[in-house]
């Protein structure tokens, strides 16, 4: 149960240090995630899927949410819309050219993706090792600190079969090895 409890805690980390990392791209070019969202559903989604209700639907948001994201995308450049040719009640929505190159551009600094390729070239024993090996490739990658647990930092020391914290020259007691710190350093980079 203990495994189980881990591995959904690293799942939880890395969608955090992901969602974390789009929100900085995306907002340095004037858009939050939900643009970007809409943007990739509709460049996937064929005709009879490409209405404003098909959007609410998959995303699982409001139809005014959606309303709001489709106009600022329009707005931008990014979106078209057009009446269907049989129902000119229905709305079909599809990206522009600019929709198109923002995407690709996105995608080509998907920090996912080299993490992905990273693990893709070893063999882990279980799922947590692989998941673990993903987190400190993207926490490299972003220059993210990795809030890992004592026992695995660099300043973690045994004294006189006492735990310290060389960093701080604190005792440690085992509760205290268990909980993230924010001053963690992996002690596999300790060269670094």
């Amino acid at each position: 149960m203990q495994e189980l409890k881990n591995t959904f805690k690293l799942i939880e980390r890395i969608s955090t240090l992901v969602r974390s990392e789009e929100r900085k791209k995306y907002a340095a070019i004037g858009l939050q995630p939900i643009h970007i969202q809409v943007l990739d559903y509709l460049s996937r989604c064929n005709w009879c899927s490409d209405t404003p209700a098909a959007v609410a639907e998959y995303l699982g948001l409001t139809k005014g949410t959606v309303s709001q994201t489709i106009q600022v995308l329009e707005r931008k450049g990014y979106l078209e819309r057009s009446n269907d040719t049989e129902d000119g009640r229905v709305v079909h929505l599809a990206l522009s050219k600019s929709g198109t190159r923002l995407l690709d551009e996105l995608a080509a600094l998907d920090v996912f993706a080299q993490a992905e390729n990273a693990l893709a070239i070893k063999k882990y024993a279980t799922l947590g090792d692989a998941l673990n090996s993903m987190l400190r490739t993207l926490q490299i990658t972003n220059n993210a600190r990795t809030f890992g647990v004592c026992d695995t930092c660099v300043n973690f020391n045994e004294v006189d079969s006492h735990y310290q914290c060389d960093l701080a020259q604190v005792p440690l007691s085992r509760s205290d090895t268990e909980k993230i710190c924010r001053e963690h350093r992996p002690a596999d980079i300790a060269d670094d």
